[in-house]
């Protein structure tokens, strides 16, 4: 029998009968670019975040690199400095938008008039590796996995 982890949200007055919620666990995908991913959706219903990802991946719109910006070039976009187009973290955030959204017709509501009204991102592990180079050395590459956590409630 295998006994797989117990993990929580963060989200901490969560109501069954308003909220709705989603998780990925343990994904490799960049944990700033998920950060700020996660800033810039919340607050969305699910359709304009999932248009607005959609946008990202194209690269039609930017997403506002806000905490993690050095070296970051400034895009075009309306009101936005540094920006840049994380695409392969914005597939993942879409697959978790459509979770979200299958669990809120589970729970019979209103698509219409949910809004994401928490968008959490964590480190997970550390996937510890080594690259052998010359003269018997080697370099360690280290690879941080992330959580990611989307809870909606309907206005």
């Amino acid at each position: 029998m295998i006994i797989m982890g117990r993990f929580d949200y963060t989200f901490q007055n969560y109501d069954a009968t308003r909220h709705v919620r989603s998780s990925l666990r343990e994904k490799d995908i960049s944990h700033k670019h998920a950060r700020e991913v996660a800033v810039a959706i919340k607050g969305l219903s699910i359709e304009k975040a999932r248009d607005y990802l959609q946008a990202v991946i194209n690269k039609d719109r930017a997403v506002a690199f806000r905490r993690f910006k050095n070296q970051v070039g400034h895009k075009s976009d309306p009101g936005m400095m540094a920006g840049r187009y994380p695409q392969k973290t914005a597939k993942e955030f879409i697959k978790v938008l459509d979770n979200l959204e299958s669990n809120a017709e589970y729970k019979g509501m209103d698509l219409d008039r949910l809004r994401i009204v928490n968008a959490t991102t964590h480190k997970g592990v550390t996937v510890k590796r080594f690259i052998p180079r010359a003269m018997g050395r080697a370099t360690p590459k280290n690879n941080v996995l992330t959580h990611v956590e989307l809870v909606a409630q309907e206005i």
